[in-house]
């Protein structure tokens, strides 16, 4: 069986506009359940259709190897067409025998969903299958009516009969169901009950906050176990240890505007263990007597392959790629940033840096983005001890 999954992605939000590019806990609204697609390998090929160029070229630029990226008619793409248009439109084109509909609104989905839908589309002999969420709850009609119960018995909550709600993250629909019945969903109906928060969907703005914020109590928990495994920070110094200005003394001689917190993030870090490398393809003497004053003994300036001089240290470092982490802003460093275990860059790096990144700082070059950095890294490793720590002290007693 072929099984492809789809992602529309409409240019012309209303409510929330370019809702779909737009940044939520750090990184576009659209890749959050797209990579978790790409994670789960439930797929032959993923499709993402957009009437919007800029949006096709976003999606090329970070996910080419990944996703086919289409055209999609202006039909498909208003504010009233039903997904089915554009569903109808790549079943059209492509041959399969299942297709996800994947909702870009529903960032919360995760690969261990698609896994278990998959299985159990094919274990129940499905014709299609929704996503979902369990439903125990009192409802009223237009009239004020009672919906799913009788007042005068009113069950507690537990003992009433099982529901689910549809939270919109995705749909299988058999190529036959599709053709015949032009709905995701006919013939033989399973469902894929997930938590409770996933019921979560960014249609209007108040849903971003509340959506971003469940995001982030998800992300802080991976941020840390990543980060607690790090042994060596590698910094870029233009524009990421500075501000990337150039700025000349009264003889004409170059300066460079460093930030003192950055440098007291780098000690403290150093003091966790971690290495400080300092990689630059530039050379300065004032960039040289920061380092020294730093006690920064790994600083290595005029380097313009800065992956190929990583990768002739980390034998002598005694470590591994997943275990170093970078931070950069311009198109020198990317190579590195696609290459290790974890990557951040100043709030003002360039887009070709950005959309690459595990994590966009708050910060900008020389104003304090190494410095976030490292007290992220430095608080994952403190807590990850902490927790080793109270693991070791419990007794058991006889």
């Amino acid at each position: 069986m072929k099984w492809i999954a789809l992602m529309p992605l409409r240019g012309g939000s209303k409510s929330i506009p370019n809702k779909n590019t737009r940044r939520i806990a750090g990184r576009p609204l659209y890749e959050w359940s797209l990579e978790q697609a790409i994670n789960s390998k439930c797929f032959d090929a993923i499709y993402v259709a957009s009437d919007s160029q800029s949006i096709r070229n976003i999606v090329l630029e970070q996910f080419s190897d990944s996703v086919i990226v289409v055209d999609r008619s202006a039909a498909s793409a208003t504010d009233v067409a039903a997904s089915e248009i554009i569903m109808l439109e790549v079943g059209r084109q492509v041959a399969f025998d299942v297709m996800c509909l994947i909702q870009a609104t529903s960032p919360l989905t995760r690969s261990d969903d698609f896994i278990k839908a998959k299985d159990k589309f094919i274990s129940g002999s499905y014709d299609s299958l929704l996503s979902a969420v369990l439903f125990n709850r009192f409802l009223w009609d237009a009239d004020e009516k009672p919906v799913n119960y009788d007042p005068t018995r009113r069950p507690r909550r537990q003992e009433a009969a099982v529901q689910y709600m549809e939270n919109g993250a995705f749909y299988f629909t058999a190529a036959e169901v599709l053709e015949k019945q032009k709905c995701r969903l006919g013939g033989r109906i399973g469902i894929h009950v997930m938590p409770l928060d996933t019921a979560c969907e960014i249609d209007e703005p108040r849903d971003w906050t509340f959506c971003e914020r469940l995001l982030l109590d998800r992300s802080d928990t991976q941020l840390q176990h990543v980060l607690s495994k790090i042994d060596t920070l590698v910094v870029d110094v233009d524009g990421t240890l500075t501000d990337g200005g150039m700025y000349y003394g009264a003889n004409g001689e170059a300066l460079k505007k460093f930030h003192t917190r950055d440098g007291k993030g780098l000690q403290l870090l150093a003091e966790q263990g971690v290495r400080i490398c300092v990689v630059s393809s530039e050379d300065s003497p004032a960039m040289a007597a920061r380092i020294k004053k730093l006690g920064i003994s790994d600083y290595y300036p005029g380097i313009q392959n800065k992956l190929e001089l990583l990768l002739e240290k980390i034998a002598s470092w005694n470590t591994v790629l997943e275990r170093i982490c970078v931070i950069g802003d311009d198109l020198g460093d990317l190579d590195l940033i696609k290459h290790v275990g974890f990557s951040f860059c100043p709030a003002d790096a360039v887009s070709e840096v950005s959309v690459h990144v595990d994590y966009i700082c708050r910060a900008s070059g020389g104003t304090g983005a190494v410095r976030e950095a490292c007290d992220l890294i430095c608080a994952a490793k403190m807590d990850r001890k902490s927790k080793s720590d109270d693991a070791s002290g419990i007794l058991v007693g006889d």
